[in-house]
């Protein structure tokens, strides 16, 4: 897998036309099982074939029980700057219900080792509205991930996918789906909560003290463009998509058969505008009125001024100057009012 990794970043070289690198982020998976040496030579090869900035942000996914002083301090050794954790919950009776393999105790210890191994730039998620939740308990998560003193973190809400244990449990009426009305308090509990503590809601989930929000995430929602290398991972230019075959096994065998292993799609106007205005509303940026008009034309233009007028109406978008944001009430709705803004 690391040979045929290494490859394709030497194939892919010219994919961002020279562009320098801002962000490297190791995901998708459980990268930290690989060893210091392992990570380093993906590093090396890298920085052999791209202009990566001085300061670029360099990000392993991690588990609470990958990590040990050792391996943090190995981490740190060869360039990763940063370090997104998998917490989902500081609660054991939540982590076992996600069926997760570490505890309370370690997801807490896990932390504290990564800062006193060095590490100064910590993120890590929190999932709310799970099943016999109750918002005091959610509230009891928030206060400890804050005192942990950590940068950044995402909170999202428990989705329930087809093909799921949770959906089986569910259907068979195992389980009882939390009420909406608790999850909404919970979100509107988050949003309070990280504002008073001096967190930047910048996107729908995602939380960061100021200088520290994610510059890999942030550039999938301001239309930055980027490379993914490895099995499933996407790219796009500005003008395509670009997705891996998701087969490990296949991704070898074509890569270093030198077959082709990726399928591509050619965005029309129309899918750049609409996955724009998905991103960017999402955003404390917001979408803005020139960039529509240089990007996507009076027409698209037009269509935008007219379509949002409901919602401003409605009080969930609100415009300052050329730029239009969710509201708050807005933020609970924002995949409807996106999907309204869309041309079909």
């Amino acid at each position: 897998m690391l040979k045929s990794i290494k490859k394709e970043i030497k194939l892919r070289q010219s994919y961002l036309n020279g562009a320098s690198i801002s962000s490297i982020y190791f995901g998708g998976g459980t990268p930290s099982i690989l060893n210091k040496e392992e990570i380093k030579t993906l590093i090396h090869t890298l920085y052999d074939n791209f202009k990566i900035d001085p300061d670029a942000e360099i990000t392993l996914e991690c588990n609470p029980d990958d990590l040990d002083t050792k391996k943090l301090l190995e981490l740190k050794e060869i360039g990763i700057n940063r370090l997104s954790i998998g917490i989902q919950s500081f609660d054991d009776a939540d982590l076992k219900f996600m069926n997760r393999s570490h505890n309370a105790k370690e997801a807490l210890s896990c932390i504290q080792f990564a800062k006193e191994s060095g590490f100064d730039n910590i993120t890590i998620d929190l999932i709310y509205g799970l099943p016999n939740q109750s918002n005091e308990n959610w509230k009891k998560n928030l206060a400890k991930m804050l005192s942990l003193d950590i940068q950044h973190f995402s909170a999202y809400s428990l989705t329930v996918e087809p093909k799921t244990k949770l959906k089986y449990l569910i259907d068979k009426k195992l389980v009882t789906p939390l009420d909406d009305k608790i999850t909404v308090e919970h979100f509107n509990t988050l949003v309070e909560i990280a504002n008073e503590n001096n967190f930047i809601h910048y996107e729908i989930s995602n939380f960061g003290k100021e200088g520290f929000f994610s510059n890999h995430n942030s550039a999938y929602w301001k239309n930055k463009h980027y490379l993914g290398v490895g099995p499933s991972a996407h790219s796009f230019n500005g003008s395509s998509r670009q997705w891996n075959v998701a087969s490990n096994k296949q991704y070898i065998e074509k890569v270093n058969g030198n077959e082709s292993y990726f399928e591509v799609e050619q965005l029309s106007n129309t899918q750049q505008y609409n996955e724009y205005i998905f991103t960017a509303l999402r955003t404390i940026w917001g979408v803005e009125l020139d960039y529509i008009n240089n990007q996507f034309g009076q027409e698209a233009l037009n269509y935008f001024k007219k379509q949002v007028i409901n919602w401003e109406n409605k009080g969930k978008i609100k415009q300052e100057k050329n730029t239009y944001t969710l509201t708050k009430k807005g933020k609970l709705y924002a995949d409807a009012i996106a999907s309204d803004l869309f041309i079909v």
